[in-house]
């Protein structure tokens, strides 16, 4: 890709400075304080939630010349989920300083509703463009994503026992956000491998080694801004204030609604890079995404929490009632059932399939009881999946060693998805 000619690329240039013009929108908004029509404000602001997405997948691709595929997909996911980070550190701020917002329990409603439908409907999203594209049953990836799922494997088996207490505390924190440090500065040392870039990226790659840095920074960060400026109006302002209108809970709009927003920015990063014919690497930032979520996301909870109440008590924390601890053990035993997916680094169209309706016959289930039946029904399709791959587990385990190492041999089906 460095041997590239240095010819205009005038189409893709103009493409990517309308892109870039379309997230204008979503940051003056936002510093003016202007308030739309909810509808209207759904619009405007998804607009610019997508035309940041677009810039994302461009600099994440294009990053991939200088660093690993893993550490790219990392800082993606990363700026990605910024969103849910401020929707859910405003929540648990608010919990701490007021009881009855703490008795409401949105913080956990929306960190568990981000989680499960980042699983329920942005991995097999990801399954069915790869069908729809390449016509295969059959989506593989890259064995380097086998450290993204030990780490998750390690994080699920964490956070399934957190329902058993009543409260999500600082000791949960230093475990979490210490396990996604180990895993960033792992993901770092993983050896970058050569890309074909395709489109604005390639435009963006062909450029001298400092403009491409510098052009990659820049629009990572106003990426960034755009999603944060966003994503919160976007959701509220739009798509919460919409639903308000027509008489539904908070809780379910903060669960379901609200993450719709949240969640956007890195499903549209992966849907565009499986679209692209980058399935793989679509779908390895989405189990990114989930590592970054389920570490960094919950282990925040905490301190935003006593940043509110003003309590730092090592064993004090986010209060989980009831409800609360189950959405909690219904989200594991997804993320559960999710990592199994992949233990053989494969995905099929009824595994993708079964993501996808358990997680949709749930939405408006509000019984216990049943809800309950679901996280069984999760953990059994898990046990089920790791006897049947049971082969594959030390393979898993091999490939991480070596992705650490930096011994992993990829091929093209590591790029494509394919085999």
């Amino acid at each position: 890709m460095r041997a590239v000619s240095r010819a205009t690329f005038g189409g893709q240039w103009a493409a990517i400075a309308i892109v870039a013009a379309l997230g204008v929108p979503g940051i003056a908004l936002r510093l003016t304080g202007t308030h739309l029509d909810p509808l209207v404000a759904s619009g405007v602001y998804g607009l610019s939630i997508l035309a940041a997405a677009f810039l994302l997948s461009w600099a994440a691709e294009t990053a991939e010349l200088d660093i690993s595929q893993g550490l790219a997909l990392a800082i993606i996911a990363f700026i990605a989920v910024l969103p849910e980070y401020a929707v859910d550190a405003v929540l648990a701020f608010r919990a701490g300083a007021d009881p009855e917002e703490a008795a409401k329990g949105l913080a956990i409603a929306n960190m568990t509703g981000g989680n499960r439908l980042l699983i329920g409907v942005g991995w097999p999203i990801v399954f069915l463009i790869f069908f729809y594209r390449k016509r295969l049953r059959e989506l593989v990836v890259s064995r380097s994503r086998s450290l993204e799922l030990a780490f998750l494997a390690v994080a699920t088996l964490y956070v399934i026992f957190v329902p058993l207490r009543d409260t999500l505390t600082l000791v949960d924190t230093i475990v979490l956000v210490s396990l996604f440090a180990i895993y960033l500065v792992m993901t770092s040392r993983t050896e970058s491998e050569e890309v074909e870039l395709v489109g604005p990226a390639r435009a963006m790659g062909a450029l001298s080694d400092w403009r491409r840095r510098s052009l990659v920074v820049v629009a990572l960060l106003y990426a960034a801004g755009v999603i944060v400026a966003s994503a919160e109006p976007f959701a509220h302002d739009g798509l919460v204030a919409t639903g308000e209108q027509f008489g539904v809970s908070e809780f379910f709009l903060i669960q379901w609604v609200a993450p719709l927003a949240s969640e956007s920015p890195e499903v549209l990063v992966a849907a565009l890079l499986a679209w692209r014919g980058r399935a793989a690497a679509g779908m390895g930032a989405l189990i990114s995404s989930k590592v970054n979520q389920w570490t960094l996301l919950i282990g925040t909870l905490p301190i935003a929490f006593m940043f509110g109440s003003g309590d730092w008590g090592l064993l004090n924390g986010l209060p989980l009632d009831g409800r609360q601890q189950q959405e909690v053990f219904l989200t594991a035993a997804q993320s559960a059932f999710a990592i199994a997916v992949f233990v053989n680094l494969r995905m099929n169209r009824w595994e993708a399939g079964a993501l996808f309706v358990l997680f949709a016959t749930q939405l408006f289930i509000t019984n216990e009881g049943v809800r309950l039946w679901y996280a069984v029904a999760y953990l059994v399709l898990c046990a089920a999946l790791l006897v049947h791959n049971r082969r594959a587990l030390p393979g898993l385990a091999r490939d991480a060693r070596d992705v650490i190492r930096g011994n992993a041999d990829f091929d093209d089906a590591d790029a494509t998805g394919e085999r």
